[in-house]
């Protein structure tokens, strides 16, 4: 939808009460889920959908109309037992999840008649002004305005753990947002989405989409309509089905035999019909009802919700489970993995002098400057005796940041210490230091340092360059002072995978469960992650790979594939089809909107 299309103009001031009332009326509430009147009937339908639940019901009717009432009564009143045991467990679930729903009472900073105002984040529209921090969620899908080192935590969309960068857009008012048509990792850096979090900086978002024109909502949307039957439900169904026949088969070969032999027609007919409410499993769907709500009850004090009590038999009967990698078997956060010199060697130097630039910046907040403290205290590292004379800090323009530090014993030089993007860094610097000491950054060294970093790049680290000079002392710094540095080496970070992961692969794999790994990084990073939690790599299969064979070939190679890798959601999607076409029961662990095809 076009920005120009919402009910207000766009500008920095935002909406009027009027104009946001009027736009409230026009394009509803700004909530994905909505709540129904019909809800608690739509549960009780649903406890009777199932075919056993569904032959004692006409079994009863059948009796009532023979005026058989003791028989009607006990399966009517069977059947509505069991209905209600479902109806309550699953009621108790949606009310649990309609407690923390309100619990949450999201809020959003708007501008409202030109002033900034705190309003229910549910009362959002499209042409609303809001103003974000870190630390906040983005209430809508919008365009990014203004933004100040604004770092976006998007995990809950792409998968990748790293934030993104958002920059103001370079004309709001000629841009579009269509949440069907634009993904989550469009390289535009000017859009926000619903879910999303910012992770540090500031911004100045206009809304242009809510509730369940977002992104988020109308995956949601596409995901409740897609509720396929468990592979329990099948079973039911089809045993139901079975049975129905065999009621049928019976009835039919009973008349035939009473009308050969004379009978009368209402006996030979009361004759069949008790004999079909014999075949019947009575207590089959009161005892399912209570056996499955006793394994809710249960989950749920270990801390699990269960919605659909069907999904607990389909849960003990995986055999395959494929997880996301991001999140689900790491941690889905930065830590620091190594300090390195040029030549790849571990260098402690490197990583003190990246602390002392990361813990003494008193800029915004990054999760990069995060890991790197936490590295230092890990090891404790201290200033001795360093101070803090000077800061340029870190912008997208520079991609750096430079701290400036005096040493008491010798107060007439200052050392600035400089951490930014690789590219950045390389090119304020001259000379590079090595084992034997500093050389000229010519030509061919740095070309090998470029290709050396961009292999690890492929791996799935992401690097930050570190480079240092010795000046004399001045009393003014700026980053004009940036040139001729001595580039001292890198720092390089990782999603470290978690610390129980490898331990609960065991344990699945103990228990008949067999572990497959699918994610969109590149194949060093799943083989890597494969790797440290012990599953086979000889097999890893690529996303680009997959593209030229047709749905027979990946189900041959599923059997013998572990870990995959560089995979697009649709094709989540087909791994496990292919693993449920061979007769498997699949579980699927992610956390994104990008594993909802999957799901």
């Amino acid at each position: 939808m076009n920005i120009s299309d919402t009910s207000a103009p766009t500008t920095p001031q935002g909406l009027s009460t009027a104009q946001a009332a009027q736009a409230l009326l026009r394009y509803g509430r700004n909530q994905v889920d909505t709540e129904s009147a019909w809800g608690t009937l739509r549960l009780l339908a649903r406890q009777f959908s199932s075919p056993l639940v569904l032959i004692l019901v006409v079994g009863a009717v059948i009796s009532l109309g023979l005026r058989q009432w003791v028989d009607a009564v006990i399966i009517l009143l069977i059947v509505c037992g069991s209905a209600l045991i479902g109806l309550a467990q699953e009621s108790r679930a949606e009310s649990v999840i309609r407690d923390l729903r309100s619990q949450l009472a999201p809020t959003a900073r708007a501008i409202r008649d030109g002033l900034p105002v705190t309003v229910d984040a549910r009362e959002l529209v499209p042409g609303d002004v809001v103003m974000l921090a870190a630390g906040t969620r983005v209430p809508a899908d919008g365009i990014v305005l203004q933004s100040i080192d604004c770092l976006v935590e998007e995990a809950s969309l792409t998968g990748e753990s790293f934030p993104v960068a958002k920059q103001p857009a370079p004309d709001a008012a000629t841009l579009t947002h269509d949440s069907a048509n634009t993904p989550p990792d469009d390289p535009r850096s000017h859009l926000l989405f619903l879910g999303t979090s910012v992770r540090s900086g500031l911004a100045v978002m206009q809304v242009c989409a809510t509730g369940r024109r977002t992104l988020y909502g109308e995956t949601a949307a596409r995901l409740a309509l897609q509720s396929p039957p468990t592979a329990f439900e099948r079973g039911l169904s089809d045993f139901g089905g079975l049975l129905l026949r065999v009621m049928l088969i019976m009835v039919i070969f009973v008349l035939a035999v009473n009308h050969a032999l004379g009978r009368p027609v209402v006996e030979s007919l009361l004759f069949a019909v008790a004999l079909a409410v014999g075949l019947s499993p009575e207590l089959l769907p009161a005892i399912v009802s209570v056996t499955l709500a006793q394994g809710a009850q249960r989950m749920a004090r270990r801390g699990t919700l269960v919605r659909r009590l069907q999904a607990i038999e389909n849960l003990g009967g995986i055999d395959v489970l494929c997880t996301d990698k991001t999140g689900t078997l790491t941690e889905g956060r930065v830590a620091l993995q190594s300090a390195f010199d040029v030549d790849g060697h571990t260098d402690a130097r490197v990583l003190q002098l990246g602390w002392t630039n990361a813990s003494l910046q008193a800029g915004i907040d990054n999760p990069l400057d995060a890991a790197i403290c936490e590295a230092g205290r890990e090891r404790g590292l201290t200033h001795h005796t360093q101070y803090r004379i000077a800061e340029m800090p870190y912008d997208f323009a520079r991609r750096r940041l430079s701290i400036v530090v005096g040493e008491e014993a010798d107060p007439s030089h200052h050392r600035l210490i400089t951490k930014g993007a690789v590219d950045a860094v390389l090119q304020v610097c001259t000379r590079v230091r090595v084992a034997s000491g500093e050389v000229e950054l010519d030509a061919p060294l740095r070309t090998r340092i470029e290709a050396d970093c961009a292999q690890r790049g492929l791996e799935g680290s992401r690097l930050l360059a570190v480079a240092t000079a010795v000046r004399a002392a001045q009393p003014h710094w700026g980053p004009q002072d940036e040139t001729q540095l001595v580039l001292e080496g890198f720092l390089a970070f990782l999603d470290p995978p978690r610390a129980d992961a490898a331990a609960s692969m065991q344990g699945l794999r103990a228990s008949g469960v067999r572990i497959v790994l699918i994610t969109g990084d590149n194949r060093w990073v799943a083989a890597n992650l494969a790797r440290c939690v012990e599953l086979d790599t000889q097999q890893l299969l690529c996303g680009p790979d997959m593209v030229a064979m047709d749905d027979a070939a990946l189900a041959q190679r599923v059997l013998h594939t572990d870990v995959f890798a560089q995979i697009d959601p649709l094709q989540k999607a087909r791994i496990v089809n292919a693993l449920q076409r061979q007769g498997h029961t699949v579980g699927f662990l992610g956390d994104g909107i990008n594993d909802v095809a999957a799901l």
